[in-house]
């Protein structure tokens, strides 16, 4: 029998083909502006990217894949560049293409949904990298060809030269195909080396597991998603909202949120900028730093020695 893997608390997505009904039926009577979209950066740092094995630094490609360069290293966060998902087409292009790329190290792999997981894009990829991935999808890789993986289970930790990979709970639950639900895990992944560390949230609710992650780790990047939200009666489970994943933040005492998980693709009946307005109008609220957001355009590039 196929391990079923479960979250904390054993806290479900028990949504059903009605309540799918209901939804469908409910967005037809929503009114949503598809014509604004999330800006890329005009002034790219390509060269640098290619070049750069010693400084810090993240780049958005978009929706939850990142080029994150740390520790001499390229790390790919769930590489998707699919022109489609489902029957949705890409609303904004990638902020980086695969000839643009430096050759990657190590890709980290959330969970096994399409939008996070598409072979597709990651056979285009350079170099010769590991695959870190969460327990029950090493088998699928290796079908495919890819040999170099490296399964985890909640709280494992891996060292990768110098830099400790920790995979980490999310509250999510995963499918491919009609007979695999959940039979793969879902999560995190915290990059942390001697000088810093970096958490890449994955897909999540909210959940208390945020609490133990922030008093494990002293974290100074998360990158946290804030959208495919609504209607919060039918995400609320799998999908954190701007304001909870605000909440979130705080409770992990990260130093910078970096959002994602938006614009990229339709995946429910929020939009982009709704998401961001909503994370813009929570941060006021609670009248947080300005500089601890640091909201990214698409192909934009942070390098953490301008920031000092």
């Amino acid at each position: 029998m196929r391990t079923r893997y479960t979250n904390l608390d054993g806290i479900e997505n028990k949504k059903t083909f009605q309540d799918m009904y209901k939804w469908r039926q409910e967005r037809k009577t929503k009114v949503k502006d598809l014509t604004v979209h999330i800006p890329h950066e005009t002034n790219r740092q390509i060269e640098r990217i290619r070049q750069n094995r010693q400084t810090t630094s993240y780049t958005w490609v978009g929706h939850s894949t990142f080029l994150i360069q740390m520790n001499g290293l390229n790390i790919l966060t769930d590489p998707v560049w699919a022109n489609r998902m489902g029957f949705q087409k890409r609303l904004t292009a990638p902020g980086l293409t695969f000839d643009e790329l430096p050759e990657i190290d190590i890709v980290v792999i959330s969970h096994g949904h399409y939008d996070h997981l598409d072979f597709g894009s990651i056979k285009r990829l350079r170099g010769n990298p590991t695959y870190y991935v969460p327990v029950g999808l090493k088998s699928l890789f290796q079908r495919k060809g890819y040999q170099q993986v490296i399964e985890a289970s909640w709280w494992d930790s891996i060292d990768h030269g110098e830099l400790t990979l920790h995979f980490v709970p999310a509250q999510h639950w995963t499918r491919r195909t009609l007979t695999d639900m959940n039979t793969s895990h879902w999560g995190g992944w915290v990059f942390q080396s001697r000088e810093e560390t970096h958490y890449f949230v994955g897909d999540t609710g909210y959940f208390r597991g945020f609490q133990e992650i922030g008093a494990r780790f002293g974290l100074d990047t998360v990158f946290m998603p804030i959208g495919a939200y609504e209607p919060e009666w039918f995400m609320k489970v799998s999908h954190i909202n701007p304001e909870d994943a605000v909440k979130a933040f705080l409770e992990l005492k990260a130093k910078t949120f970096v959002p994602m998980h938006y614009g990229a693709y339709r995946l429910a009946d929020d939009t982009g900028p709704e998401a961001l307005e909503r994370l813009y109008a929570e941060w006021n609220r609670l009248q947080l730093p300005k500089e601890q957001l640091a909201v990214m355009k698409i192909g934009e590039s942070i390098f953490l020695d301008q920031q000092a």
